[in-house]
């Protein structure tokens, strides 16, 4: 007896079948950060959710875990821009640089620096993760920008938030979160010496 083969015509697997990659467990983390940030759920869930997130296996199992909660446009869809401080340290302007709706930043053991003083930005909103590690993350940000750092968590370094509320209609909201680690984390708004520069060389600073 002849056995015929199957017909190659497997069913498609559900969307919500695919497996997960690790930048998808990732991107569902930190809508789980920013949410908790914005008071939409508590520090107990979110560290259940967490935990659920970074063993999920499949893009259904990371849906059910964000399903209540807003859409993250325009965020979604945006590649972030991610700062790693090494050993060396980097920074992030200052001089005009296009911000992306998400910006990651590791201290490392050399420190970052994000300087929002010149940027073009087109979002009402910009969330920004800051890690101090060993060295520490400082971002400066415009006297018109206002920064909700309500999300992160202090460590041992700290959080230092030497911002004004005062922020101006149509100027973008910082939305921090993270950890200090051992460097802490500082945002302000410029200091004396870049206040110098920015009158200085207004077109560039």
């Amino acid at each position: 007896m002849t056995v015929q083969p199957p017909e190659s015509s497997p069913n498609p697997v559900p969307p919500g079948d695919i497996r997960a990659s690790h930048d998808d467990r990732e991107a569902v983390v930190a809508h789980l950060r920013d949410a908790a940030a914005e008071g939409r759920i508590d520090l107990d869930e979110l560290d259940d959710r967490l935990e659920r997130a970074l063993k999920s296996k499949t893009h259904g199992e990371l849906a059910v875990l964000i399903a209540d909660l807003p859409s993250r446009n325009p965020v979604e869809g945006r590649q972030p821009l991610v700062l790693r401080g090494g050993m060396a340290g980097t920074s992030c302007g200052p001089g005009r640089w296009e911000v992306p709706g998400r910006v990651i930043a590791y201290g490392g053991l050399g420190g970052v620096k994000i300087d929002f003083t010149r940027v073009e930005c087109h979002f009402t909103e910009v969330a920004v993760e800051a890690y101090g590690e060993m060295a520490g993350v400082t971002i400066v940000v415009p006297d018109a920008w206002a920064v909700d750092a309500a999300g992160v968590d202090p460590g041992m370094g700290g959080l230092k938030d030497r911002t004004t509320p005062d922020r101006l209609p149509g100027t973008p909201l910082i939305r921090l979160t993270g950890s200090g680690g051992m460097g802490g984390v500082v945002v302000r708004h410029p200091n004396r010496r870049e206040r110098r520069k920015l009158q200085s060389n207004p077109a560039q600073a």
